[in-house]
């Protein structure tokens, strides 16, 4: 059973009637580009078909009713009395605040939540999450949609409610996917630019077992190491600093704000080169970049893991693997491989055995396709 149908269904046995709308945000996998967001950078995320739904109906007394098959603790507020709560809850009511922010109307709603993101795995279940809940709001609400000031929106939730400073990819990615394509996000203009995956490739998502929370993490840590770079020298971002100018200037900063900068400022250039070799077809150039942005992750920014990089070993040593990397914020959770589609089947059997042997855990694999982002599933839509 699809979880489009499950959601469904279980709405209908609670509520007694079926759902008026069905929600869908996807999670993503980042193909490079990593940690260039909040820097202003460049990132070449696509959507994935994993996501997070939401069956849901509108409800008269401005409360929020929502029961996640994922989760015990279910939703149950007022949107005129909105306070902090803990763990997946917190995104809901996030969800409501930003929107009180911005003055959208608000109107209650009651559903039913269930999703196969991966928490914690680096493919941005937050972000779907997010995404998912503002489109139940509009679904209900009579306001205009517009799909990157929503993402922006789903950003503050993540940076200004819950507490991460996450940069605005995840959220861009969710919302304005394209089928079959990869998004070039520029994190500065928003200006996104789908870009078709090379022909006879597969993206396959590695699941190492491990996991990371964010607001934990020393993500925040690098953050600040990057804005002290980019204070260094005097411009608003690292974006706007190049490898030659930080080379030359490299010698009043410190030891680690300039490592975590060289990641930063290398990864845009990388990224715009990702976008011309898919575009020219070459899938193993992108291989070699792919490759690259994990050995910078690795040394430079230091947001890999042991089983990260044992993970993106083994996956270069198959056949027909162009290249592989960490994905996501890091510390934990997924690689990436970039494999040809013939050889897949074999990749994945390989790759699988091969971490376990050497791990003792047995890893997830997804073998991802593109796929558009968050929508409504009815027959009546608002206006």
């Amino acid at each position: 059973m699809s979880l489009q149908q499950h959601v469904t269904n279980e709405f209908h046995s609670r509520f007694g009637e079926p759902p008026t709308y069905v929600v869908r945000a996807p999670g993503r996998v980042n193909l490079i580009g990593e940690h260039t967001d909040y820097n202003d950078g460049f990132v070449l995320p696509m959507a994935i078909d994993r996501d997070i739904w939401i069956a849901l109906r509108r409800r008269a007394d401005r409360r929020i009713v929502l029961h996640s098959l994922d989760f015990a603790e279910p939703v149950d507020f007022s949107l005129d009395a909105l306070v902090h709560a803990e763990g997946w809850v917190e995104y809901v009511v996030g969800g409501a605040w930003i929107l009180g922010e911005g003055d959208f109307p608000r109107e209650g709603w009651e559903g039913v939540l269930a999703g196969d993101v991966p928490v914690g795995a680096g493919l941005s279940s937050s972000a779907a999450l997010e995404l998912a809940l503002l489109k139940a709001f509009w679904a209900v609400s009579p306001w205009a949609w517009d799909g990157t000031l929503m993402a922006q929106l789903a950003r503050r939730i993540e940076n200004e409610w819950v507490g991460v400073q996450t940069g605005i990819m995840d959220q861009m990615i969710s919302s304005l996917g394209v089928a079959g394509h990869a998004l070039l996000i520029d994190c500065r203009s928003l200006e996104a630019t789908p870009v078709p995956l090379p022909a006879g490739t597969r993206v396959v998502v590695l699941d190492t077992g491990t996991r990371r929370g964010l607001v934990d993490s020393a993500y925040n840590e690098r953050v600040a190491q990057c804005r002290e770079a980019a204070a260094y020298f005097g411009v608003p971002a690292l974006r706007d600093v190049s490898l030659a100018a930080l080379e030359a200037g490299k010698d009043g900063l410190d030891q680690l704000p300039f490592l975590r900068a060289r990641h930063v400022v290398s990864e845009n250039e990388r990224t715009l080169r990702a976008v011309d070799a898919m575009r020219a077809g070459d899938p193993a150039a992108l291989g070699r970049l792919i490759n690259a942005s994990h050995r910078s992750l690795r040394d430079d920014y230091e947001v890999s893991s042991k089983e990260l990089d044992l993970m993106v070993e083994i996956a270069l040593g198959q056949a027909g693997c162009y290249g592989a990397r960490m994905t996501g914020g890091g510390f934990g959770g997924c690689a990436m491989a970039l494999v040809e589609e013939g050889a897949v089947e074999r990749f994945v059997e390989a790759v699988g055995t091969g971490y376990e042997d050497q791990t003792g855990i047995t890893p997830s694999v997804y073998v991802c396709r593109a796929s558009a982002g968050v929508e409504v599933l009815s027959d009546t839509l608002p206006e």
